[in-house]
């Protein structure tokens, strides 16, 4: 085999090779979990999970090869106002001490546009599994512009909002309906490694 067609061999592999997934983890600092309701249909109520962990391997050739694993601390919730934390938090709702986390699993992702995308998967609250789909939208990728001044936020970066709608009383949260459940997450992930 010659040089040349060494090098031609070597390019042919390197182009049917497979593109790895970057992997990225949300920045706590910079990732919202809030959630809102119809409070008896006189005015709309909002809340927040504070901790919550991501790991997105994402596949920039294959977006719809990508992975999402969310894990949410429940006794995390907070709308401002502690004694309805701690009733969301009791047996009545949450029942945190029974669920300590809500999780999210990707089966599925479905590009919409240039950079959005339905992320399908199954989200587990008080102990119930039920398919939801999140409308996301990608609202940055590369480098942050802030990476150049403050060390920690140097490198690769992917930010992301979400949205969708569930039905609580489909998991078992909640002596009556409120009617749906709208979720709204904004993250910015930072690539890890």
């Amino acid at each position: 085999m010659t040089f040349k067609s060494m090098i031609a061999a070597v390019a042919v592999a390197v182009a049917v090779t497979p593109a790895f997934a970057q992997t990225y983890k949300t920045d706590q600092g910079h990732t919202e979990v809030r959630f809102g309701w119809s409070h008896a249909g006189v005015s709309n109520q909002h809340a927040e999970f504070t901790k919550a962990e991501g790991v997105l391997d994402l596949n920039a050739d294959d977006v719809e090869a990508s992975t999402l694993n969310v894990t949410i601390d429940t006794n995390s919730l907070s709308s401002g106002f502690g004694p309805l934390d701690d009733h969301l938090k009791s047996a009545d709702f949450f029942e945190v001490e029974t669920y300590p986390e809500i999780t999210f699993v990707s089966t599925g992702i479905a590009r919409t546009g240039d950079t959005t995308a339905d992320v399908t998967g199954d989200l587990t609250i008080h102990g119930v599994t039920k398919p939801v789909t999140l409308k996301a939208t990608l609202t940055h990728q590369g480098e942050h512009p802030l990476g150049s001044a403050i060390e920690y936020y140097a490198g690769d970066w992917v930010a992301f909002t979400a949205e969708g709608e569930i039905d609580h009383m489909e998991f078992g949260v909640g002596p009556f309906s409120t009617g749906p459940i709208s979720i709204m997450i904004a993250t910015e992930m930072k690539a890890d490694g």
